[in-house]
């Protein structure tokens, strides 16, 4: 079997997907925090394979396809397992639904953006990125389970809502945008993403792991909020039109 340069980034992506599967094997185990810790390492083995796959200039359809199944698994499957293990459990059938909707709507959406892929440069995602669904769903972990004393029971309550509005997001027509790559002609184009990035990597290096849900749902917000803005300018403009088209009809005149 000839070994090609398409073997590199896609060793990363099976890294990603065998730490998906360590974070359902921690979480089957009550080990919740070590199960979203491996969320992330499956992330960052997420981000190499693009990464790697630019570099050997290896990219290829059969990449895309690995990629999606590894971050069904990593993102979709293993976020859905550790909410139900964490607490949905305690809901009877209405947390075995709603904990599913993670893995679900994931891969939906990811199979939407395999067949409406047209290259494989993008600028933004429609719908809110499989990986950022699963990342919140582990910040959230990190941030309010405690081997001590358990889930905070408030933020208990506001789990579930947490799953639907993750699991909605990935499959609305909302748009995200792409991590930057680092070159000079993208740090030029969009200097605005680097910023955002280094401000997020400091943080977290200064406060911990507890800015981490916050940096995320901040990402979340502003998307939202771009594409209300976006569809009320939308609107207004298409207001205008009616108006202008009005004012230049001929008024009849009564004889």
């Amino acid at each position: 079997m000839r070994i090609t340069r398409a073997v590199v980034p896609s060793l990363f992506t099976v890294l990603n997907m065998f730490c998906g599967f360590n974070s359902i094997l921690y979480a089957s185990k009550g080990e919740f925090i070590p199960a979203a810790w491996f969320i992330f390492l499956a992330a960052a083995f997420d981000s190499l394979d693009g990464i790697m796959a630019r570099l050997t200039k290896s990219t290829s359809e059969f990449g895309v396809e690995i990629d999606s199944l590894s971050d069904v698994v990593s993102f979709g499957t293993a976020p859905a397992f550790l909410v139900y293990q964490l607490y949905l459990n305690t809901l009877g059938t209405a947390g075995i639904l709603i904990s599913s909707l993670l893995m679900i709507f994931g891969g939906l959406r990811l199979a939407r953006f395999n067949t409406q892929l047209v290259g494989f440069d993008k600028d933004h995602f429609v719908g809110l990125p499989i990986p950022a669904s699963g990342l919140t769903i582990a910040a959230f972990v990190l941030t309010y389970w405690s081997e001590v004393s358990g889930l905070d029971p408030t933020a208990a309550k506001f789990l579930p809502w947490v799953c639907v509005v993750l699991a909605l997001l990935m499959v609305s027509k909302i748009k995200y945008d792409t991590l930057p790559k680092i070159n000079k002609r993208a740090i030029k184009k969009e200097p605005w993403k680097f910023v955002f990035a280094a401000l997020a990597v400091i943080v977290i290096a200064v406060t911990g792991p507890t800015a981490i849900l916050p940096l995320f749902g901040l990402f979340i917000a502003l998307g939202i909020i771009r594409y209300i803005g976006s569809t009320v300018k939308h609107w207004m403009h298409h207001q205008e039109k009616l108006d202008e088209e009005e004012a230049a009809e001929p008024s009849s005149v009564d004889i």
